[in-house]
């Protein structure tokens, strides 16, 4: 009998859940804040540096933070982002910010006010100043100047006394940032362009409260030195060892060619799944749309920023969260071959897949938070992404999916109608004949895995040796972020040419390493410098390339220290990815498949790290997290395969034969083959759309992504199982009999929903 109430509940939901979602998820994206390189702006690390017999603490730190988020309010700029990092660093990001040069400028200006004497000798300093006490205002001759209020008439009057008893020298020097030892008024008077910001001469004592700063100063200027000296003086020095900026024409075709990449890849992969699975595809496509809502709805609950790996994140969680229905719907179908009902196929399947999603998200997870951990700036941000990703997934594609199922299967509409979970009806075996799934035929059932095990091994073999050669050869063609030294990306109105953009860097007097010209028309160029450029240059750099190329440049440095320290946290990602994996494996598995998966997974780096050798492709952060997710993924389709290998062990009860070992194995690659495809299949598809529609600041990201997919397939398939065989065949010569009651399930099923 059919029940019409599930089928409205089911109906009731979606009705709500879709106009929820249609009314809110415009201003959920308007809300969202953008990264600085999807609308431009710029980040910088400075280096806390203590000014003559200072020590740099917390309290210190926090100081600075403060003045420097003073100054930020200055520059008008909305939500900007000062983090403290270890004991005497500090991050800032302002995304947005129009003018990046004066930002720069003023974020690092000591603005240290001082009035010293024709000798030098300190009379005054900012200290002296009311709060709020700068004003741009003009002089007699309508000249723009700064009007300076002092706390003290009294000591103001007893200071120009003092400076007229020097007559002929009775003038009071008005210094920003003076530089005991290498500033002198003596020296700088006699420059076209002194340092000192006025010098006036002093005929009588004053006994008033204001001052007026006389100088050859532009509107402008002066309304930004009175912001200065309110904002208050910087209670350390700052050295800026690594910055980014990204101009807003950057920034804006980045965001564009994202998300149009992101409705490709999704939208092929919506096709894939409702022609493949039919019904159940249809399912997964209300579930992943609910997933996509959901993520970005806790995204903006965290206040997060949305970076361009960020954005690649969904994407490429779009291709892993569809991994939980494909494991779930090809359960299912097996469990319909084998003569079940469709309410039972599905109560089995839902159990059976639930442990397998389970282990593969936990491990996947756990590679995105050593990312997040070690990661910096937009690579944190990806890291993030991916975590929200993974969780919302495993709500969505595990939780969601089997509700929005189990309404129209429990209402018997779908009795019956096995087609529309794409089985044919010839393929179903008699349930009286009581078929376990383990016995299902299989399209590979003529392959012999584990007899090609030497081919696999001698084919690894042969490109590890030939990528060692490669490495050692050609290297790695390594970024700034591990070498230090200067990045520039110039986008031009028309067709760049090498030697234009050559010509460029020279007559700034600027020497590039190497230029490489990009972009489909040929209008974007990169190119390198040896060295790390000071702000002021890159001020020089960006105002002179915007005139010549008609946009604002991207400017990027990275000091040596901060080369080495990103250098050691990537390896450091990897070891502790690599060894959080054994541990978690071990325990919900066994040791020889944690090193069977390990093993696996450092294949699946190395080849990645090979290729980009091979390639002279660019090795940056991204690349690092494109590893780290690489080997999380990887491990993911190694877990699906183990898990099918423990579950067919433990129906096999002992092993006696190196032959039952090697039919487990083969059984159970043949059982997981077609998920392990079409999964990775789905994450190639948003991967591809990344690399040929995406921006192409992310491209070599997505290459190492496109990649490393490819090689975690093969060697999730045909090197950690068959690595598993090999250690289990001498397990059982030491042995003799090799009991499996020991790898039986530690928990039990889920109930269903």
């Amino acid at each position: 009998m059919v029940k019409r109430s599930r089928i409205l509940a089911f109906l009731l939901i979606i009705v709500l859940l879709g106009s929820t979602m249609g009314v809110t998820t415009k201003d959920i994206l308007h809300k969202i804040k953008l990264g600085l390189d999807l609308q431009g702006g710029f980040e910088v690390l400075y280096e806390v540096q203590p000014l003559k017999g200072q020590k740099i603490d917390k309290k210190v730190l926090a100081d600075t933070a403060e003045a420097l988020d003073r100054r930020i309010n200055v520059l008008g700029v909305s939500e900007p982002s000062i983090q403290t990092e270890g004991n005497n660093r500090i991050r800032v990001q302002l995304a947005g910010v129009t003018d990046q040069n004066k930002a720069r400028e003023i974020l690092s200006t000591q603005a240290n006010l001082t009035f010293r004497d024709a000798n030098d000798r300190l009379m005054m300093d900012g200290s002296d100043l009311k709060q709020g006490g700068a004003k741009q205002t003009f002089d007699e001759n309508g000249k723009p100047s700064v009007s300076l209020t002092l706390k003290s008439a009294s000591k103001f009057a007893k200071v120009t006394k003092q400076v007229l008893d020097m007559a002929p020298n009775n003038v009071l020097v008005i210094w920003l940032d003076f530089n005991k030892g290498k500033d002198s008024f003596k020296t700088e008077v006699t420059k076209k362009d002194p340092k000192y910001l006025s010098a006036p001469r002093v005929s009588q004592v004053f006994n008033q409260d204001t001052v007026s700063i006389v100088g050859d100063f532009k509107v402008e200027e002066a309304q930004t030195l009175a912001k200065l000296l309110n904002a208050g003086a910087l209670p350390v020095k700052l050295k800026e060892v690594y910055s980014t900026s990204v101009g807003a024409k950057f920034g804006e075709q980045a965001l564009h060619d994202t998300i149009l990449a992101g409705i490709i890849g999704v939208a092929l992969v919506y096709l894939f799944m409702l022609v493949y699975y039919r019904f159940p595809g249809f399912i997964a496509i209300l579930s992943l749309s609910i997933y996509i809502y959901l993520v970005l709805l806790i995204f903006d609950w965290m206040n997060g920023v949305l970076t361009l790996p960020g954005i690649a994140a969904i994407i490429l969680g779009v291709g892993m969260a569809v991994d939980a229905n494909i494991i779930t719907f090809e359960r299912i179908k097996d469990e319909l071959k084998v003569g079940k009902s469709i309410k039972s196929a599905f109560k089995a399947g839902e159990n059976h897949a639930f442990r397998t999603i389970l282990d593969a998200n936990l491990t996947t997870m756990l590679t995105a938070a050593v990312l997040f951990f070690y990661g910096t700036s937009s690579v944190k941000g990806f890291a993030t992404m991916l975590l929200v990703s993974i969780f919302m997934s495993f709500l969505t594609q595990v939780y969601g999916s089997r509700l929005l199922l189990g309404l129209w299967i429990h209402s018997s509409v779908l009795n019956k109608k096995i087609s529309w979970f794409g089985v044919r009806p010839s393929k179903v075996k008699d349930i009286a004949e009581n078929y376990d799934t383990v016995d299902l035929p299989t399209r590979y059932d003529k392959l012999d895995f584990v007899k090609m095990r030497k081919t696999f091994f001698i084919l690894s073999g042969v490109l590890f040796v030939v990528g060692i050669i490669v490495l050692s050869v050609f290297r790695l063609n390594l970024s700034i972020d591990f070498t230090s030294g200067t990045r520039v990306e110039i986008r031009s109105n028309t067709p760049l040419t090498t030697a234009q953009v050559e010509n460029a860097f020279t007559k700034l007097h600027l020497k590039t390493d190497d230029v490489t010209i990009s972009g489909d028309k040929k209008q974007m160029a990169g190119a390198r410098m040896i060295g790390v450029l000071s702000k002021n240059e890159i001020a020089h750099l960006k105002n002179e390339f915007k005139k010549e190329f008609g946009s604002e440049p991207n400017v990027s440095t990275v000091s040596p220290t901060v080369g080495k320290e990103l250098a050691k946290n990537a390896f450091l990602s990897v070891l502790i990815a690599s060894i959080g994996i054994i541990l978690y494996v071990t325990i919900r598995f066994e040791m020889y498949m944690a090193i069977a998966a390990v093993i696996s997974l450092l294949h699946d780096a190395f080849f990645m790290v090979a290729f980009f050798s091979i390639t002279r492709l660019e090795v940056d952060l991204t690349f690092i997290a494109a590893v780290l997710t690489i080997v999380g993924y990887s491990n993911h389709d190694t877990i699906v395969t183990f898990d099918r290998i423990r579950e067919n062990l433990h129906k096999k009860k002992r092993l006696k034969t190196v032959q039952e070992i090697a039919e487990v194995v083969n059984v159970s690659i043949r059982q997981t083959l077609t998920r392990s495809i079409n999964t990775v299949l789905t994450v190639l598809i948003t991967t591809a759309a990344l690399m040929v529609f995406g921006s192409a600041s992310i491209r070599n990201f997505s290459i190492a992504l496109f990649v490393g997919l490819i090689v975690g397939v093969y060697s999730s398939l045909f090197i950690a199982s068959s690595l598993w065989y090999v250690m289990k065949c001498r397990e059982l010569k030491k042995k003799g009999v090799i009991k499996t009651e020991k790898v039986k399930k530690k928990y039990t099923d889920q109930p269903q929903v």
